[in-house]
Order: C-alpha cells, then structure tokens, then sequence
C-alpha cells in the first residue's frame, strides 16, 4: 500500500491521539516504587516529630503494603508495627453509615426515613428540622449545628447517649437546616441509636457481629475499655509548650462509639478498606450492596473548594460530604476519604475506586502527618512521580502560618495584668451555676482558692487564679491534649451580685461558649 504525505500526516495524528488517549491508562497501571515510599515514610516520621505511625496500602484486593515506623511511647519505647493498635476516631463513622446500609438492605429502614421513627426521645431546637429529619441528615453534616457544636456533651460527662440526645434540644443552630455544613458528633451519635432502636443490639455488638467477625478483625475494639489486657497499643501523645509530643493516657468515651469509638491495627483497616473497594464484598460474601455503597460514597452535601485550594490542587473541582465520608476528585479520579482526630492521636483513610486502591495511615500524633503522606502515596500510584513533595510542602506551610501568628501576635496590643486582688469577697463567687445545655458547675472555696468543677465531668475542673475585674485564669486539674488556656468570666446581675458565669476558650475542638451558665439560688439541688 502506497501512502501519501496528506495520509502519513493523518496517521501520525491518530497515533499521537492514541497515545493521549491511553496515557491516563497506562499512569493507572503504573506500580509505585514501595521501597521509594517506605524511606518517604520513614523521612517524614522525623520531620514532623511524630513518635509514631502505621501505614497499610490496599492494590488489586491484596494489602501490598503495611509497617510501623517509631515508637508505642516516646517515655516507654516499644516498636510500632502493622499490627499496632491506634484509635481511629472518626474514620468510624463509615462503620456506623455502613451498619445504617445493611439495615436498609434488610428492609428494616430506608435512608430517607424520619429520625424520630426510631428515636422518639429526638428533640432539636427547630420543630421543624426535629420532624424532618432523615437518616441521610444525621450522616451527612447539615443540620444546621455549626462544626463540633454540642461536643462537650461527650468529652469526659457520664452523660449516656440517651441523655446527650435528650439535651441537644439546647442546641441552637447557626444556618438553615440542609442549608450548610457544620461536622457534627452528635449527629452520629443519634445515628448509633438508630442502630441500636432497630437491630435490638447495641451499637458495639452490631459492629463487631456485622463486620468485624466477617472480615477477621479479631484485634478490632469498639471501647477504650476493650484494650485492658491487649498487647501492642499505641499511647496517645499531646504537644508540651514547646510544640513536643509527650504521652498521654487513654480515657474511656463510650457515649461517643458511633461517632468515633474504634481502635484497630492497619493490618486490620486494611480488610475494612478492601470491603469499601469491593462495594460490600469481603472474600466473595456480601456484606452490604452495591446500591448502598453508592449511596454511602455519593455527594450529600456540597462543600466549597476556597481559592487557596484550588491554587494548591487544581484538579480538584468538587468536594462533599457523603455518608460517613467524604468525596471529592483529584487528577481525574474520585477519592473517598475521612480523617480521624482522637485526643492524642490522628488518622486518615483514603480510597481511590478507579484505581483499587486504599490507604490507611494512622498515629499516636496530633500532627497532620497523614494527609501530606496519603497525597504523595496516591501521586506515586497515578505516574506523578515529578509531583509535588506534600510533606515538604506542608511543613513549610505550617512554618509560614506559625510565623506569621507569631508576628500578629507581636502586632497585637498586650493585654496588661492588673496588680491586685478581686474587689470582691472570693466567697461571693461560690455557688452552683447552672447550664440547660450541659447541667451543673460548682464553684467552691478551698485553701484560699477558688475551685471550678464542671459536674457532668468528673475529670474537668481546677483552680481559678484572679486575672483582673471579673476574670480568673483557670488552672486545669487534668492535663488533657485537648484542653486550651480557659478564662473563667463571672457576670453581675441588676442588683450588683454574681449571677453568670461563662467559660472563655479559644479552642478549636470545644465551645465552652455554648454552655452559659446561670447562678442557681442557694438551696436548690444540683444537677449533674
């Protein structure tokens, strides 16, 4: 056959289309260099000072990767491995949504059921959004609580779900319901009621009956007080005054589980990760449909994308969350992803469908480790390997932002402590003050100092240091990772005597400023 110059050109330009054409084919099959990423891995652990780490990769259906990088203890030592147990946080609330799903798919419940069906004592602040909402809602982030709102409910109080349920009616909302975002506990806790109401289990024996059993995660725990007794558990670690770890101990949660409750090894989220990546199939058994797992991983509830990061990633140009998940693209694919914060540790699971590929990362840290190293993981795996050095990228962003509070805070007018004492009697603060939200706080005088205790949470209170006029530096008794520097504010009613008192902290994990506080009349009987 005789080619022409016209059809030469043609057939040059069909194969330089084709090999466009396949390009993005042929990076999916690209095998990242696992010896480049472990010597990543292990380059990143001392950058970020995290004492230490765990990381599993699931490709094709098989875990082609999984090892522990530093210590259990940075007092104690121990060595971390792929069997390790770290708390996962909130990387269970997929647990939960899937738990809903098998439900569905059973016919017992449907997604777009009313909450208050299955959980009559629901009582939100709006009637309206009490009414209305759905089992979608409570996964989804959008009822109208802004972000950790209410989560002082859980942390450290006796309060059951039940109860924390029952007192979120105190709540008052901070945009339109289904009208926004605000990531919510408390939403997921509801969710774990649900659960309960309608399998007669509870939430901790649903899960393990459901998915742990099936899947062979024998070292898979859904209490704090499941690890009594278990080997190779990772302490939790907070940040000393100069920005270090140091361990901290674990401290039961239960009335939180549905939100954030699991404690597991990568080994063991790796087979959690291949059943997300099969649809609801572990090892050729059904465990939840494929219906289901496209419901759980469809966007519920859209979220912007800030200038800032569309600059940083350009692929990305939607993000959502979806059922105990979030959604969003990079490069082309979706991922599937959440984050865990549990006080003294952080984690992070990310899928990538089109690829079968899962990542799990999980530390006893409360550094942001895992999203730089679950970024450059998946760039390795898609053929970017001129891409960018995220850990790098990261740290020196982290860096910037220091600097520049630290030169605000330079900036700022110094607040000046006044010499003196309370104008006052200290016996004038004592008394019982009171919040609808959150129930009693006491203030006591002991030796000479003030004493706040916050009743619900035996573990929350301390000594109260006079600061000036009606403000006292309030000296936690527990040092837990959590807890910020607290201003104790007492307010003067008409007649000149105490008659609030609200807790001032600028913390970015709890709204003291919800709990408002209102002296209670001398005689009347506490509340916890």
């Amino acid at each position: 056959m005789i080619l022409t110059y016209t059809s030469l050109l043609r057939l040059k330009v069909l194969l330089l289309l084709c090999a466009i054409l396949v390009l993005p084919q042929a990076q999916a099959q690209t095998k990242a260099d696992l010896n480049k990423l472990d010597a990543y891995y292990q380059k990143a652990l001392k950058d970020w000072d995290v004492p230490g780490m765990a990381i599993a990769i699931v490709k094709d259906d098989s875990v082609i990767f999984a090892k522990g990088y530093g210590v259990l203890d940075n007092k104690k030592g121990g060595q971390v491995d792929a069997n390790t147990v770290f708390g996962i946080a909130s990387n269970s609330k997929a647990y939960t949504a899937a738990a809903l799903a098998t439900l569905v798919d059973a016919g017992k419940i449907s997604w777009k059921d009313k909450v208050k069906k299955y959980v009559p004592n629901l009582q939100l602040y709006d009637p309206f959004v009490t009414e209305n909402l759905t089992i979608e809602d409570l996964l989804s982030h959008r009822v109208g609580f802004k972000t950790y709102s209410g989560d002082l409910l859980w942390y450290n109080t006796t309060y059951s779900r039940e109860e924390i349920i029952h007192r979120m009616r105190y709540l008052k909302p901070t945009y339109n319901f289904r009208d926004g975002y605000g990531y919510s506990n408390l939403m997921f806790i509801t969710a774990g009621q649900v659960i309960e109401n309608v399998s007669g289990k509870s939430w901790e024996n649903y899960i393990k009956e459901t998915f742990l059993q099936p899947l062979g995660m024998s070292r898979t725990y859904t209490s704090v007080n499941d690890l009594k007794g278990v080997n190779n558990v990772a302490s939790p670690h907070g940040f000393d005054e100069n920005s270090k770890p140091y361990a901290t101990t674990q401290v039961a949660w239960d009335n939180w589980n549905p939100a954030a409750g699991i404690f597991t090894s990568v080994n063991q989220q790796a087979q959690w990760m291949r059943l997300q990546l099969n649809r609801g199939t572990y090892k050729g058994k059904r465990i939840f449909s494929e219906n289901a797992s496209r419901n759980m991983w469809a966007p519920h509830n859209p979220m912007p994308i800030s200038k800032r990061a569309e600059e940083i990633t350009p692929s990305t140009h939607f993000a959502a969350a979806a059922l105990g998940w979030f959604v969003s693209d990079y490069e082309g694919r979706k991922l599937i992803y959440h984050g865990g914060g549990h006080e003294g540790m952080n984690s992070r699971t990310v899928l990538v469908p089109e690829e079968k590929l899962g990542i799990v990362i999980l530390t006893n840290s409360m550094s942001s480790i895992m999203a730089p190293l679950a970024n450059y993981t998946i760039d390795q795996f898609l053929g970017i390997n001129n891409g960018r050095d995220w850990s790098r990228f990261n740290l020196d962003a982290a860096a910037q932002a220091k600097k520049a509070q630290a030169k605000a805070e330079e900036n700022k007018p110094k607040e000046k402590k006044k010499a003196g004492k309370p104008t006052r009697d200290l016996n004038d603060y004592v008394g019982t003050y009171r919040s609808q939200l959150y129930g009693d706080a006491t203030i006591t005088l002991k030796n000479g100092k003030l004493e706040l205790q916050l009743l619900p949470a035996p573990a929350l209170g301390g000594t109260l240091n006079f600061w000036q006029h009606e403000i006292f530096d309030l000296d936690w008794r527990n040092d837990f990772a959590l807890l910020h520097p607290t201003k104790v504010r007492f307010l003067v009613g008409e007649d000149g005597s105490i008659a609030q008192m609200r807790l001032d902290s600028n913390n970015p994990d709890f709204h003291f400023d919800e709990l408002e506080f209102v002296r209670v009349p001398a005689g009347a009987s506490a509340q916890r």
